[in-house]
Order: C-alpha cells, then structure tokens, then sequence
C-alpha cells in the first residue's frame, strides 16, 4: 500500500524517508510559485535597501529601522529557495545545511518582530512626544539599536536550538528528513519573547498612536483655519508624522495578518516535533509578508516610487546623486 501511495527519498538507501507520491505537475507549480515570490521579495527589499542607503534625504531614524526590517525580508526571500524541497517532504541537502536552514529562518523570524517593536516605539514617540523625538530617537542611537537588534536574536537563537546545534540531524528518523525538536520550556520562551510579548506591546503602542493622532488631527483641522505661516509649517510637520504613522501601521498590520496564524498553530498545542512540511501553508504565509513590505512602500511612499526609478534607470550612477532632492 505504502509503495503505491509514497515513493522514496533516496531510492538507493533502505533508510529513506518516504513523500507523498503526487502529481510532478504540482511539484512543479510548487517550485516555480515559491520561485518567483522568491525572486520578487529579493528584489524588492533589494530596491528598499538601496533607496535607503544610497539617498542621503532618506538617512533618517524612521527610514533606518525600515532599511533593517528589508534585510531581514530579504534573508527571507533567499530561505524561501529552500522551502519547496520542506514542503515536498524530501530534503536533499546535508544535515548542516537544514540546521543552518531552521537557525536563518529563525534569526530572520526575530529580527522582523524586534524591528516591528522598533517602529512601534518609534512612531510612539513621534507621535505622542514629538518635542523629544529629534534627541531619544537620534539617528545615532537608531543605529546603536539596530544592530543590538540584531545581537540579541542570534543569541535567542543559538540558545534556543542549543541541542540541534550539537549535532546536526540527530532527531530525524529517515535520511531525508530535515526537522528539528524544541523541549516545553523552549516552545514556552519561544512563544512568550517572540509573539506574546512583542505583540502586546507592539498593539498597546499603536493604539496610543492613533488615539493621540485623532486627537491631533481634530485640533489642526480648527488651527489651520486661523494659523499663520509659521504655524502652518508645523501643522505641515505633524500631518507628516501622522501620514507615517498610518503607513507603518499598515505595515504592522500586516505583519500580524501573516504571522499570528504560524503562532496559533503552536498555541494550539501541536507536538513537540515541528517538521514545515505539515504547516507549509502557515510558513508560507509568514513568508510572504517579507514580499509585501515593500508594496505597502511603493503604495504610500512617494519617495520610495521616486528612487527605484532612479534606480531601474541607473541614474543613481551619476556623480552626486546621493544627493539628489528624493522627497520633493
């Protein structure tokens, strides 16, 4: 029965794993699907990544965490190369390679969540204390931030998976298989520090950002109607703050819409064996939220528009063009 359902990893080895025996026109659509999302969220992070550090008017502390949260998206993207053997139930590769697979998708995993946080506070402070925003959130300390970010989750990381790091594939069953196990107090840590927490504060930041924003908006709509033209350069300033609010909050919004369904799998209380063949779609989805950063840019980002054209038609090239007045 088994033969007639399932083929064979490695045919050669009687230690194989088995795969679900499917149609090679599914497997196919697979590949090229998770190819092409691949290839268009490498791009366009790419093109993020560049806007921002190319263009000296983008050098800002708000444009900075956006610039770190496309380096993560983008190691998703190259990671999302190898999720088509994961969910076609084979893997290829050596033990190491799957290792380095799960600790990448990890990393990528915390670092989008610490940045979220980030911006969070960010718009936080811009917001409901924009007299204090140019000095607490400094470019300077931005880039202090980022980078501690950054530290802080591949040491979550290597404690996390601590066991699966000293010997790669000691928990797989069959050659073939690329999986990796978490103890209760692992999964516990796992869930708390990056869904539970984060989330919680990411959510009662945000609401405080709105609340103070309607506020905000009502009062300038009475104190543009009798504001001079120095006050109106002000209310110009708060509406921007207002405008990137909404903007990141799309971006949050987003961010949970992909993620929480992959940490619902876990409080449902699934096993302790995590193999990404059986929540391919949830991984899936989480995954394509790194595609769709990027497209929230283009959609409320002039600037953004703007310098991927100068981009596409090489102008950033040109000597000076760092220069160039990108927000105009």
């Amino acid at each position: 029965m088994m033969e007639e359902e399932a083929v064979l990893c490695f045919p050669q080895l009687n230690t194989s794993c088995w795969k679900p025996k499917r149609p090679r026109s599914h497997s196919v659509l697979t590949y090229i699907l998770l190819s092409c999302i691949s290839l268009l969220t490498v791009t366009l992070n790419l093109l993020v990544i560049i806007s921002i550090s190319h263009f000296k008017q983008l050098h800002t502390s708000t444009n900075f965490l956006l610039l770190s949260l496309a380096v993560s998206d983008l190691l998703v993207g190259l990671i999302m190369l190898f999720e088509g053997m994961v969910i076609d139930g084979c893997w290829y590769l050596s033990d190491i390679m799957c290792t380095m697979y799960y600790v990448l998708q990890y990393i990528a995993t915390c670092s989008s969540v610490g940045i979220m946080v980030l911006i969070s506070v960010d718009r936080y402070v811009a917001i409901c204390n924009p007299l204090h925003y140019s000095t607490k959130v400094s470019p300077r300390r931005v880039k202090i931030l980022i980078p501690l970010c950054w530290i802080c989750c591949m040491l979550f990381v290597s404690l996390q998976m601590k066991e699966n790091l000293k010997q790669t594939g000691q928990f797989k069953s069959c050659v073939g298989e690329c999986v990796i196990v978490f103890n209760m107090l692992e999964q516990v840590a796992d869930l708390v520090l990056m869904f539970i927490l984060p989330i919680s504060v990411i959510v009662v930041l945000y609401v405080r950002v709105f609340a103070v924003a309607l506020t905000q908006a009502r009062a300038m709509r009475t104190l543009i109607m009798v504001a001079s033209r120095q006050h109106s350069v002000g209310v110009t300033a708060k509406r921007g703050e207002v405008k990137a609010a909404r903007t990141l909050g799309v971006v949050v919004a987003v961010f949970l819409l992909c993620v929480c369904p992959l940490y619902c799998v876990s409080l449902a209380g699934q096993d302790t064996l995590f193999d990404v063949s059986s929540a391919s779609f949830v991984i899936c989805l989480a995954y394509f939220n790194s595609c769709l950063n990027p497209l929230v840019y283009a959609l409320f980002y002039p600037w953004f528009r703007k310098s991927v054209r100068l981009i596409v038609t090489l102008q950033i090239l040109k000597p000076g063009s760092f220069e160039s007045n990108i927000l105009k």
